[in-house]
């Protein structure tokens, strides 16, 4: 299969660019190159130049900034079939996070002259993109809510559905990697963790957390009532 098709599968799996029909999807993957990155090697700094969309083939992709304390926040963490890079890839202004490759990862890449070049001849793919932004929005705002009114325990439950709704129920992540991920310092993350594991709701393992009644983390990540 060439890396146009392998890339055409990503997208048409994809929920931003699924809908945008099989002639659009081939036009953008025939604009695809290919990267690959070691494990730990930086794919983009914050404030680097937007230049290219990016979607994973194999690996595993961390999103994070950093704090005015000097604190690490992780994003997200991206692994196959995830698409990134989409807003400054638009607009062209500097990143805002940096993406470093958790493990080694190979890339499909899109650059942003090729891509604008396909937006300016289709307005039909123009009106999807705004619709993806507005999306990408919201999202942001519910991440920084949960950061401001959940507790910790509400955070954490909520990273390790997500994480094992993308990985499956062994999820391969250390607790310096959770804490950043929910913002917490690694202790609390472990002690949440120790009691979590004593219940019987996950177990622990090296660099592991295995998701073992799902549904308990559910309903410690549900919204507190007020």
């Amino acid at each position: 299969m060439t890396v146009p098709h392998r890339l055409a599968g990503i997208l048409a799996a994809n929920p931003f660019f699924a809908e945008m029909g099989p002639e659009v999807i081939e036009a953008i993957a025939g604009l695809c190159k290919t990267r690959s990155l070691f494990r730990q090697e930086v794919l983009f700094q914050k404030g680097d130049p937007g230049s290219a969309l990016y979607a994973v083939r194999r690996g595993q992709i961390r999103i994070g900034t950093g704090t005015g304390d000097g604190r690490a926040v992780t994003l997200n963490i991206l692994g196959p079939g995830d698409v990134f890079g989409e807003i400054a890839l638009l607009d062209g202004h500097p990143r805002t996070a940096e993406a470093v490759a958790l493990e080694a990862t190979d890339l499909f890449v899109v650059n942003r002259h090729d891509f604008l070049g396909l937006l300016a001849h289709d307005a039909a793919l123009a009106a999807r993109i705004i619709g993806f932004l507005c999306l990408r929005l919201r999202w942001m705002s519910e991440r920084m809510e949960e950061a401001t009114l959940l507790p910790l325990d509400a955070r954490l439950a909520r990273r390790l559905i997500m994480l094992s709704q993308d990985y499956g129920a062994e999820i391969h992540v250390t607790q310096q990697e959770l804490a950043a991920f929910v913002g917490a310092a690694r202790e609390s993350v472990n002690r949440t963790l120790q009691s979590w594991q004593r219940s019987g709701i996950i177990d622990l393992g090296r660099s592991r957390v295995t998701v073992k009644i799902a549904q308990r983390l559910v309903a410690l990540g549900e919204r507190p009532q007020l």
